[in-house]
């Protein structure tokens, strides 16, 4: 069954996580290089992928029981959350290799290939299994976690350099870190009273 709030609450945690990781920067390089319809709809795929398998993964802790799958996520929350706050900005641009030419295939492809690697094991897939297992509503988490990334490599390729000029880096990172505090200490909360 699909619920909006579990949507919701998915979509700002990815979202917000997401927004100051390193493939913003990599889908804004791309968009400024190539047709952006085609930067993104290789990103978007490779997203897809990214979420379905933490759909499935999040989806094998829901067997395991309930306090111990609550404290796994407290924890994976609380970790990152660290992760976020220690991150150091990274100013180096990492080298994207430009296709050689400008047709669909080629353009989202390397759109594909460069966030299906640089986004394995990365935080936010490692949040939406969290999500998917905190909830046990794969659907919903599924889709928030997808519309999230979807709309953070939008913003990246279109307009990333924009918003950064009105919204400090830093800020984001700490409102994502302060929403997956507030998520941890639910989940071990319920761990130790559930």
């Amino acid at each position: 069954m699909l619920s909006f709030t579990i949507m919701a609450i998915t979509f700002g945690v990815v979202f917000l996580a997401e927004l100051p990781d390193k493939t913003a920067l990599a889908g804004l390089m791309l968009g400024t290089r190539y047709r952006a319809s085609y930067v993104f709809a290789g990103v978007a795929a490779a997203f897809a992928v990214h979420v379905a398998l933490a759909i499935a993964a999040g989806s094998v802790l829901t067997l395991l029981p309930h306090r111990l799958v609550q404290a796994v996520v407290g924890v994976l929350f609380l970790a990152g959350a660290v992760m976020l706050l220690l991150k150091k900005d990274d100013d180096d641009d990492e080298k994207i290799k430009a296709p050689a030419d400008q047709s669909f295939w080629k353009v989202s492809g390397a759109g594909f290939m460069l966030i299906l690697v640089a986004e394995f094991g990365d935080l936010t897939q490692i949040m939406t299994a969290n999500l998917a297992a905190r909830y046990d509503n794969p659907l919903s988490v599924g889709l928030g976690a997808v519309l999230a990334l979807w709309a953070v490599a939008g913003l990246g390729i279109v307009g990333g350099r924009t918003l950064m000029k009105y919204v400090p880096l830093r800020l984001i990172t700490k409102v994502a870190a302060a929403l997956m505090l507030a998520l941890a200490g639910f989940s071990l909360y319920e761990a130790i009273t559930g």
